[in-house]
């Protein structure tokens, strides 16, 4: 089954991206696929949402099982087993560039789908912070949840862009590892020389 939503998935974005969403029908991703269309709305309720891929809520309940079962060890590690999982994830993908630059591609194609993915990415960093706090026994909006999920974004906003730009130099992996290593180095100087360099 995750073979054949990934498949339509890549034919949806594809297709977007060289026609734009009103350019194509149901029916052409699902003679590119071989399936029917009544398949198809097994799978994904619109064009739309092929193009955006798996369901977020899904991916978000495993996530979150897997976070939750490592249990609490210190604010210090949070960003460490988040950093792990999104990895795992990513690898559990693969390590094609391709499913990424359709994706962009789609997206810059029909920035309506932009802002549909901008609201879903908002709603997972809600639901990540709120998880953050459960684990480690916090209120929803205790701050230490909210900056932990705060650099995960932005450390993965930068790798996204990285692997992007650079097809075939290194994973995405590797880069977030360094960037994660990068901050830490940054939020162990003193504050007095972080003020210097400001």
């Amino acid at each position: 089954m995750a073979q054949t939503a990934a498949r339509l998935t890549s034919v949806a974005r594809r297709l977007t991206a060289e026609r734009g969403l009103n350019g194509f029908t149901v029916e052409e991703v699902c003679d590119e696929v071989d399936i029917s269309r009544r398949t198809f709305f097994n799978y994904f309720p619109t064009k739309d949402d092929a193009v955006l891929g798996v369901d977020p809520g899904e991916e978000m309940g495993k996530f979150s099982e897997e976070f939750l079962a490592r249990g609490s060890r210190g604010w210090e590690i949070v960003i460490d087993d988040l950093v792990d999982l999104v990895i795992a994830h990513f690898e559990s993908t693969g390590h094609d560039h391709k499913p990424h630059a359709e994706f962009h591609a789609a997206l810059d194609r029909e920035p309506r789908l932009l802002l549909r993915f901008l609201g879903a990415t908002r709603e997972r960093e809600k639901q990540a912070v709120a998880l953050v706090a459960s684990r480690e026994g916090v209120a929803a909006d205790d701050p230490r949840a909210v900056a932990v999920v705060g650099v995960l974004s932005t450390l993965l906003k930068h790798a996204g862009e990285h692997y992007l730009a650079r097809p075939g130099t290194d994973d995405i992996s590797t880069f977030l590892r360094a960037q994660l290593a990068a901050f830490r180095v940054v939020m162990a100087a003193p504050s007095s020389s972080r003020k210097a360099t400001l």
